[in-house]
């Protein structure tokens, strides 16, 4: 088997041929189609097997006469005589709840592109993805509405993980579990930063791999941009990754035909190497990814409104701050799951299962087991989960596997399979893993694989028969030998009984001890996550004890569901609380006091979290929402002449001229209002000139520019120039095509890595 070569750059060559600064390269393929067809003939000789269509900023967004660029594109690549890839990039919208765009409307921005550029396409790449959920979007819409192989790939920062937080890990199992046909890493960096992204790719995916380096980091010489690598430096780096085990190889940004036919040239006679098959039962959120069968999960079960008349009327008021509020006292006391039940009769379950999914999420990076009997529900819900979640759950009755294991394959989820069918739950083991038999059987016709499966052996309460415990845990040791992943909702076991505690302490104990993957359980119960941890050192799963010891000293209160302090709900991203608690704290204490007591500390502690890569994005943003929530309040009281005055300092941002891609800038200038100070945001796709004039007119001292593109970095070095020739403004700028080098060769004054970044500086200049 060999390896398949696609081709590289492609704005660049453009701006060579006369690309306008500001200029859309797709728009080419109408204006100018005989400059996009030499490119692609270029590639095309040097050896390239695929040809990306010029379409990587192709959507409604951006063009309104998006159909015909994509279809011009498509017959142009198609004209060079090889296989074509119809290239999908970014939205350059940063998703709800994060952002603007809604994820239906992200699906069908995606699948417009796809519906007109199929019919000329081999096959479907979506590149320089930073956000598990926008990939999640164009996967369901490449499947919805083609049957073309379909390429993910990924763009990883510095410390191997997107911009929302996932680290290669979690990429793959979200890119698998929707039926990517072949995983990948992009842009970002040169061939050397690509190594350590292919092996990891090679460790957690079974999906074939694709790698498209940058021809090194950029530079700026004469005021272009140009990579560091030169042609010879880029191939010998590229058989590296190739001697790794790839399956297919190209480039990114500042390559060139001679850099892909010096690399073809190298690498042709590496043979390919298809990742082997892997066994690993993952489950993942946006950030997070939990594996089956190794230490025992904690699922947390108080999501659900079984036996909780609190619960019950939380659901009933659509009390979203109540369940997210559970979810945060769960992931706190141990949870690695969190189990979401909004089944009750007399409310929209559909609505609120989604609603509730999609508020937790906002606020933990635990994965989460949607938990229905709904089936409408449960679609629903797993279209919106931003993750490979569990499903809970399928049974053996021929009706629940013809109705659940569709939904599973479709949206990629570890079934929660219950072993009852159409004659009930059997009375002994042999007769429960002969259900367990039938479903691995039928859920292999879906095409979803046994390590895609966890078996509940179902446990009856002992107080209606002494046998029941005995029975469950035969089972449990019968299906763990037979190498299938169980799970237990433990406190079924105490029904009917006093001091249930103690029952449900001692069946996890022995639950664990006949190897159940995971116990749905109450984490708040000390007993329980007390016998935990000591199971967990007395199996040698606890290195050093050093887990078991941590809980042991452990002398914190039990945490919190209600009301609690203002500073934790910012940080844990509960905006109702916030703002109810300010409300409260204003009747006794200074408004001033309360931003610098407990706004300003609690988003500086989410910052150090954020920059220790403890919390991530949109953790990050959830919490920058609640400090609003609670300037609001502030805000609320204050004569009209003071609410003005908290702020510190005036900044102008904008993404330059010709970039569409507005998600950092929108991160940056969340975060900026929340700590004070007022921003003046220019858009996207900003000429130099109104740059200058904005801050001329409002005096402000700081700017931050934004670049995705490489194409649009010669925009950034020109507005630079002008700031500096016509105000005494400073600059910082930031993006995924940027340098700290490079920001000092554009002469720029400071290089933000990230948000937070953007922040201390902007404080360190107002200070």
């Amino acid at each position: 088997m060999k390896i398949e070569f696609f081709d590289g750059g492609m704005g660049s060559l453009l701006q060579a041929a006369g690309l306008p600064r500001g200029t859309a390269p797709d728009s080419w393929n109408l204006s100018q189609p005989e400059q996009v067809l030499a490119v692609h003939k270029a590639y095309a000789a040097a050896g390239s097997d695929y040809i990306t269509t010029n379409t990587f900023g192709a959507n409604r967004l951006r063009f309104e006469n998006c159909e015909a660029i994509v279809k011009a594109g498509v017959e142009l690549a198609r004209q060079a005589g090889k296989k074509v890839a119809l290239d999908l990039g970014p939205t350059g919208k940063l998703l709800a709840p994060m952002g603007e765009l809604d994820f239906e409307e992200a699906v069908d921005i995606y699948a417009e592109v796809i519906r007109a550029g199929k019919a000329g396409a081999d096959a479907v790449i979506i590149e320089t993805v930073s956000d598990t959920y926008e990939m999640k979007a164009a996967l369901l819409a490449a499947k919805e509405n083609c049957d073309l192989p379909v390429f993910a790939s990924f763009i990883f920062d510095e410390s191997g993980r997107l911009l929302t937080g996932a680290d290669v890990q979690t990429a793959a199992v979200l890119a698998e579990s929707l039926g990517a046909d072949v995983i990948g890493v992009n842009c970002g960096f040169g061939p050397k930063q690509f190594l350590e992204l292919v092996q990891e790719l090679r460790r957690y995916s079974s999906l074939p791999i694709l790698a498209q380096p940058n021809a090194g980091l950029p530079e700026s010489i004469n005021g272009k941009t140009v990579y560091n690598l030169t042609v010879e430096e880029y191939a010998a780096a590229m058989r590296e990754i190739a001697a790794l085990g790839v399956s297919y190889l190209g480039g990114c940004c500042g390559t060139t035909p001679a850099h892909i036919a010096a690399m073809i040239d190298t690498c042709r006679t590496v043979p390919a190497k298809p990742n082997a098959p892997k066994t690993n039962s993952f489950i993942s959120s946006y950030s997070t990814t939990v594996e089956l069968g190794n230490t025992p999960v904690v699922i947390g079960e108080r999501i659900n409104p079984t036996g909780k008349k609190r619960f019950k009327q939380a659901l009933m008021e659509n009390d979203i701050s109540y369940i997210i509020n559970e979810a945060t006292a769960q992931v706190a006391a141990g949870a690695d799951v969190l189990d979401v039940n909004t089944g009750l009769p007399g409310i929209d379950e559909t609505a609120v299962l989604t609603e509730a999914v999609t508020a937790v999420q906002g606020v933990v990076n635990t994965p989460l087991q949607i938990d229905t009997a709904n089936p409408k529900a449960l679609e629903a819900a797993m279209r919106r989960y931003n993750g490979k979640a569990m499903l809970n759950s399928v049974t053996g009755k021929k009706s629940s596997m013809q109705t659940v294991f569709p939904i599973a394959k479709k949206y990629g989820a570890v079934c929660v399979c219950l072993l009852l069918d159409e004659t009930g739950i059997p009375a002994t083991a042999e007769g429960r893993l002969e259900i367990a038999r039938r479903l691995t059987a039928t859920a292999k016709r879906y095409g979803i694989d046994k390590k895609d499966l966890i078996f509940d052996p179902l446990a009856m309460t002992i107080s209606t028969d002494g046998n029941n415990a005995n029975i469950t845990l035969e089972t449990l040791r019968r299906l763990h030998a037979e190498g299938l992943h169980t799970v237990l909702g433990v406190s079924n076991i105490s029904f009917g009984l006093p001091n249930r505690e103690a029952i449900n302490t001692a069946f996890f104990t022995l639950a664990m001890q006949a190897g159940l993957s995971a116990g749905i359980m109450n984490p708040l119960s000390k007993p329980m996550m007390n016998a935990y941890y000591a199971f967990v050192a007395l199996a040698g799963k606890d290195e050093g004890c050093a887990a078991y010891i941590a809980n042991a000293q452990d002398t914190s209160p039990a945490v919190s569901t209600g009301e609690g302090d203002l500073k934790q709900s910012i940080l844990r991203g509960l905006s109702k609380d916030a703002a109810a608690q300010t409300k409260a704290l204003l009747k006794s204490t200074d408004s001033l006091e309360l931003i610098e007591g407990y706004i300003v500390p609690a988003l500086d502690e989410a910052g150090r979290q954020f920059e220790q890569k403890t919390l991530f994005l949109p953790q990050l943003l959830m919490s920058a929402d609640a400090a609003k929530a609670a300037f609001d309040e502030i805000k609320a009281t204050m004569p009209a002449a003071d609410a003005g005055q908290q702020g510190g300092g005036k900044i102008v941002i904008a993404t330059v001229e010709g970039d569409i891609h507005d998600i950092g800038k929108n991160i940056v200038k969340v975060l900026l209002e929340n700590y004070g100070f007022e921003v003046i945001d220019l858009g996207k796709d900003v000429p130099c000139e109104a740059v200058v004039e904005a801050v001329k007119e409002s005096g402000a001292g700081l700017v931050g520019l934004s670049a995705l593109m490489t194409t649009t970095v010669p925009s950034m070095e020109k507005t630079i120039a002008l700031l500096h020739a016509h105000t005494a403004a400073k600059i910082m700028v930031g993006g995924a095509v940027l340098t700290p080098d490079y920001a000092k060769q554009i002469d720029a004054d400071y290089y933000a890595k990230d948000a937070m970044a953007g922040v201390n500086i902007a404080k360190e200049f107002y200070k």
